[in-house]
């Protein structure tokens, strides 16, 4: 029996979850929920019990100090509460953790348990994988489902995806079955420059939410983060030739495959955010708040005087994925969890 006497009632909620590891290509999906929880001061109202669902061999426990007093946290999935305020005030669920080692029925039905209890609307996991995308355009970000009747609605793809799937694609189903109205997002992350973080990708899955459920959210320093790191991206390349190479053909094979698309919806969305945007947004000043723009750069706060964080590390060289990288983050087999190596919105849920 799940109890939530702490948690106040809840207007219009949506659940938004996230988890590491194999669907978290980056950390740009679990650092978008982490952000939202940030920056709306989430409180934790739930943990589900680590023992039941996670192999401390895989992910191990942290020991920490507390006062001179060793603690052991243990990884697992927490839930946390944010309202969100305005003129039409709406409360967000936020599900943060790890990939489960084991009894992914038992997990899925634990987090529906509380979507349940919460009366929550609809269910959006977010998602990261590996494609071929270059790092200079903007971050193509795909919205699936299962249910065909929400994807007429909401402009989504009816997910036809067929093979290996990990925790996000469990989860939908799962919701799927139980009458609830899921929704995945997926981020393509430059397999060439993997490792996290990724606050590019991680914007670009903050944009579409916003747009998904209606809510401005405000972003803090990610656009700055951005920009930054492409243009960190954009130094190292230019110092290997042939990942310099491997980057054009990848910008032409992109700006081909979506020249019809430049003229006319995708032009039109950016406008309407920028609408939505330009009086500033919560926690934001009226020019410290950017999107990201169809050139691939940033609007940036000339102001602000921040530095740009420490280049990320040097891009695989070569025109395929290191073999040997076998890491738990971003770690999604050939071409992501989608099973494809294509920078094209993917159809796995």
């Amino acid at each position: 029996m799940i109890e939530l006497e702490s948690v106040p009632e809840l207007i219009d909620p949506v659940m938004v979850a996230a988890f590491e590891g194999w669907n978290d290509a980056g950390d740009a999906a679990s650092t978008a929920v982490g952000h939202l929880d940030r920056e709306w001061k989430g409180e934790v109202f739930a943990a589900l019990d680590a023992e039941d669902y996670y192999d401390f061999q895989v992910n191990r426990p942290t020991v920490w100090l507390d006062g001179g007093v060793r603690k052991i946290t243990w990884p697992t999935t927490r839930l946390s509460v944010v309202r969100v305020g305005g003129d039409k005030p709406r409360d967000l669920v936020l599900v943060r953790g790890i990939e489960p080692s084991m009894r992914w029925r038992s997990f899925c039905n634990e987090i529906l348990g509380f979507a349940h209890e919460l009366g929550v609307e609809m269910v959006v996991i977010l998602g990261a994988l590996l494609g071929d995308t270059p790092h200079t355009r903007p971050v193509p970000v795909s919205g699936v489902t299962s249910d065909a009747d929400l994807a007429r609605t909401m402009d989504l793809e009816e997910t036809r995806y067929e093979g290996p799937t990990g925790i996000v694609g469990v989860l939908q189903e799962a919701c799927t079955h139980a009458g609830v109205p899921a929704v995945s997002l997926w981020a393509a992350v430059p397999h060439y420059v993997s490792q996290p973080p990724n606050p590019k990708a991680t914007l670009a899955l903050l944009n579409r939410l916003e747009d998904l459920i209606g809510l401005r959210i405000p972003l803090g320093e990610l656009p700055e983060d951005a920009r930054a790191w492409q243009l960190g991206v954009d130094q190292l390349a230019s110092e290997d030739s042939e990942v310099a190479e491997y980057v054009q053909t990848l910008e032409e094979a992109r700006d081909t495959a979506e020249l019809p698309e430049a003229s006319g919806e995708a032009i039109a969305r950016e406008f309407e955010r920028y609408l939505r945007r330009r009086d500033g947004g919560p926690g934001q000043g009226p020019g410290g708040h950017a999107t990201e723009t169809g050139d691939g750069s940033y609007l940036r706060d000339p102001s602000s005087g921040r530095t740009r964080p420490p280049k990320p590390p040097r891009p695989e060289s070569g025109r395929g994925r290191n073999p040997d990288d076998k890491g738990d983050r971003g770690d999604q087999g050939p071409g992501g969890p989608s099973g494809e190596a294509s920078g094209d919105a993917p159809e796995e849920e």
